[in-house]
């Protein structure tokens, strides 16, 4: 088998690029470990910024978006009970909306064009330096896909990043001594827009899916098990964690999904090594307190396309030969972001009362400040890529 960009991953990046390239003529071949059924499987973020939802749009996946799509014109935060309001569109003329990445991921899905192979064993990369190409194993026989370039969509614990030499990489890293432990409910959400909420017992976040699901987290610590937390339990935490105003108007009911997500900040570079790219995921991981994991996917991938798009129009390789240093300069504005919402809303025992009073008199800096909350707005809405 032979094409243009092999595509490792067929997550919402892998699938992105597929589609932005299947629309450019430009051929390409997906290929996944997992199941198709196990990619929708996977619960993740919901909050996206307007470039995200421009790119659904340039890539003519966005019917249901447009449907079903929440427009949040704002977000609130809370400390100890103290509620603000930053609102995005007063403060800097835009919005996000909130539709799941499963949905982002079953729009692309369907509308794939081009070969996508599932449950591929054994992938491995070779000669991305030279004449690359992809290798994986099914039904016990072994496939190779020769290529020019091969796309890593693959995500943190893909063969992408894996395959290349230690000593090419540098890698920047902070693991938090903390996860959230989300459920998923089939119940009205208890605010139109997102809490955030700060408690000396731990952050906690009020999200939503549609109008008849919602999503919660509480932080737990990182040794923590599911199994330890009934849904009385959680429902128990969640409200202590809240305003009373907000923990009366709770709807509570069993959860359809209990996990617990581990917080790390972490980013490679370069993210390009020869005919070799990589993105989403494989490049960088954010903590979920920004909301920039799945939009740093999709900012990724429109570069990435658009380097790849003006190479075989045009034949000119100044997309792809600038294409890592585009990208990681808004990977690192959106690290500093989700870093800084991280810092605020949650505890810190190792910074005991002093590191309390710090973030207490952060709030209410904000509160007091239009300028700050004109800062927080511009960076959760999404920053020019």
């Amino acid at each position: 088998m032979r094409t243009q960009v092999a595509i490792i991953g067929a997550g919402p990046a892998g699938l992105m690029l597929g589609r932005l390239l299947d629309l450019a003529g430009i051929d390409n071949v997906i290929i996944e470990r997992k199941s198709a059924d196990y990619v929708l499987g996977r619960i993740r973020a919901g909050v996206l910024e307007q470039g995200s939802v421009d790119l659904m749009e340039r890539a003519q996946v966005a019917g249901r978006l447009r449907a079903e799509g929440l427009i949040h014109h704002g977000t609130d935060l809370s400390f100890d009970g103290d509620r603000l309001r930053i609102d995005f569109t007063g403060l800097v003329g835009k919005h996000v909306t909130v539709y799941g990445q499963t949905e982002v991921t079953r729009d692309l899905m369907e509308a794939r064009q081009g070969n996508t192979i599932y449950e591929a064993g054994n992938v491995a990369i070779h000669d991305f330096d030279g004449n690359p190409a992809v290798s994986w194993e099914r039904d016990g026989v072994t496939h190779r896909l020769d290529c020019d370039y091969i796309a890593g969509c693959d995500g943190y614990h893909g063969v992408s990043r894996a395959s290349v030499p230690q000593e090419a990489l540098t890698t920047f890293e902070r693991t938090y001594p903390f996860g959230w432990l989300g459920i998923l409910v089939d119940k009205p959400p208890v605010a139109h827009e997102l809490i955030y909420a700060h408690h000396e017992r731990g952050f906690a976040l009020c999200s939503q899916r549609s109008n008849t699901r919602s999503r919660y987290y509480v932080q737990v610590p990182t040794d923590e098990k599911v199994e330890n937390w009934s849904d009385d339990r959680f429902w128990d935490e969640l409200r202590l964690r809240l305003n009373p105003e907000t923990a009366e108007a709770l709807q509570t009911g069993p959860s359809i999904e209990k996990s617990i997500a581990p917080l790390r900040s972490f980013v490679a570079e370069p993210l390009r090594f020869g005919k070799l790219f990589l993105a989403g995921d494989a490049a960088h991981i954010v903590p979920p307190t920004g909301a920039k994991g799945l939009n740093l996917a999709m900012s990724d991938v429109a570069i990435l396309a658009d380097a790849m798009i003006e190479l075989y129009a045009e034949k000119s390789a100044a997309g792809i030969d600038n294409y890592s240093q585009r990208a990681l300069a808004r990977i690192w504005k959106a690290e500093r972001f989700s870093w800084w919402m991280t810092s605020l809303l949650h505890t810190f025992p190792e910074t005991g009362r002093f590191g309390r009073r710090i973030q207490r008199a952060e709030f209410d800096y904000l509160s007091g400040s239009h300028a700050a909350q004109q800062v927080l707005a511009e960076n959760y809405v999404g920053l020019p890529a």
